[in-house]
């Protein structure tokens, strides 16, 4: 969803774009990992409004480095790859960070209330919420990549594209929602796979 804005996000940081425009962007998008990091760091030390603000941060830096490729005429292939690549690792260092600080799971007094009593054993398991969230992270992205390489074109539909999921983290850690925004990201993000498996399907059925 938020994808399809990412060229008028882009415009907007053109400006800053220019005062990095001597800069590698591929250094920019180690330096979006790099914050990302550390707000797995963070989460896992239990800072969460910090985790929260360096998240933030690496988001910014990741549609950075896209306005430097273009202002300084080097977007290459690979310039992509890394980023793409940067952008697994950081999901994983953001994830694993909630997980080791134990936010990701609900308390027992709410996996015992009756909405929730037959999932209790696993809402209140931080490792289970936290990995099915990844999980679902990582697929969002493979999907789209498998079936773009299958032939479907451009396959960036789903509510769940990385965008909204960091915005959904850090306005958990900002909120004390953590363990919310978890939950809620580990059911969009395999929505939007099954939504790009449906779309796959379809267009790969007309080839």
């Amino acid at each position: 969803m938020l994808n399809r804005k990412k060229d008028t996000l882009t415009d907007w940081v053109k400006p800053i774009a220019r005062i990095f425009s001597r800069i590698n962007p591929n250094t920019v998008t180690i330096l979006a990992l790099v914050f990302c990091i550390a707000a797995g760091l963070y989460f896992a030390a239990g800072n969460l409004v910090i985790a929260g603000l360096m998240l933030l941060l690496g988001g910014f830096f990741d549609v950075l480095d896209g306005a430097v490729a273009r202002e300084n005429g080097r977007v290459t292939q690979f310039g992509g790859l890394l980023d793409s690549v940067s952008d697994r690792y950081a999901d994983a260092a953001v994830f694993l960070g909630i997980m080791w600080g134990g936010h990701a799971a609900f308390p027992p007094y709410i996996g015992n209330n009756w909405l929730f009593c037959g999932l209790a054993p696993y809402i209140e398991n931080d490792w289970f919420l936290g990995g099915l969230a990844l999980t679902g992270s990582l697929l969002v992205s493979y999907t789209r990549a498998r079936a773009e390489a299958a032939g479907t074109g451009v396959l960036n539909i789903g509510v769940a594209e990385r965008a909204e999921r960091m915005i959904l983290i850090i306005l958990g850690a900002f909120l004390g929602l953590l363990n919310w925004a978890v939950l809620v990201v580990a059911v969009i993000s395999h929505l939007t796979v099954l939504q790009r498996m449906i779309a796959a399907r379809k267009i790969l059925k007309e080839h």
